[in-house]
């Protein structure tokens, strides 16, 4: 692969995870949808699905989809992202730039698609919820510290995956978003991936959404550190424990 067809793939990979992923949230919260109060369940599951389509669009660069993961495979040693693009430092940036790109117009086309219930008049707090995660007890250092579980969680699974010969692909990497989600999601909403908080953060600072806030950039830090650190550190637990 080049890097442009990888920066691409990642592009819209990503887009379609944060598609339906802020879709389900907005189904879930916002006022007058069919699936308004649908719960934290649904949630799970729509973010699931989510990754299960972003993973299949995405499936020749590797579908990482999450700067995490690139950096958990670079952590564990891994030769190559994908066929062909070599696992270094000015590779993973192009991942990077990919998944930013992607997540900012899943938001967007996310906020396009549920446009006149944006418009309803709600809490800010909700609005913003759609776009990015929040805590519902805030303490930056608990905070943190859950969002490096959960997202060890995720990057060292995904890498026990490799060696195993179950053949599930997607549906496997879907149902893993799932459990997260189920088990240690309630404190902050279960971010585990930087570019899936920090882009549509930014593209609710931009969007003309009535009534929205304020963007919550104290926090914003913790949905990206934290998935960060989770990734690195499952990339060199699993250097150790998969090898």
């Amino acid at each position: 692969m080049t890097l442009g067809e990888v920066f691409v793939s990642e592009t819209l990979g990503t887009a379609m995870l944060l598609l339906l992923g802020a879709g389900v949230v907005a189904n879930v919260i916002l006022p007058k949808t069919k699936g308004n109060n649908g719960g934290w369940l649904l949630i799970n599951f729509g973010w699931g699905l989510g990754v299960f389509a972003g993973v299949y669009v995405a499936y020749k660069s590797g579908a990482h989809l999450n700067f995490a993961v690139t950096i958990g495979l670079l952590a564990n040693g891994a030769a190559e992202f994908a066929p062909g693009v070599a696992a270094n430092f000015s590779n993973a940036m192009v991942y990077l730039g990919g998944e930013m790109l992607g997540a900012f117009l899943g938001a967007v086309l996310a906020w396009l698609a549920y446009k006149k219930h944006f418009d309803e008049q709600a809490d800010p707090a909700i609005k913003l919820a759609v776009f990015s995660t929040g805590p519902e007890i805030r303490s930056y250092t608990w905070n943190f510290i859950t969002e490096v579980i959960g997202t060890f969680v995720l990057v060292f699974v995904i890498l026990a995956f490799g060696p195993t010969p179950s053949g599930l692909g997607p549906l496997a990497v879907a149902l893993l978003v799932v459990g997260i989600g189920i088990s240690l999601g309630g404190p902050t909403g279960y971010a585990i991936n930087p570019n899936r908080d920090l882009a549509p953060r930014i593209a609710h600072a931009l969007l003309p959404i009535p009534g929205k806030g304020s963007s919550d950039w104290a926090y914003s830090w913790v949905p990206v550190l934290g998935p960060i650190v989770g990734g690195a550190l499952a990339g060199l637990v699993g250097q150790w424990y998969l090898a």
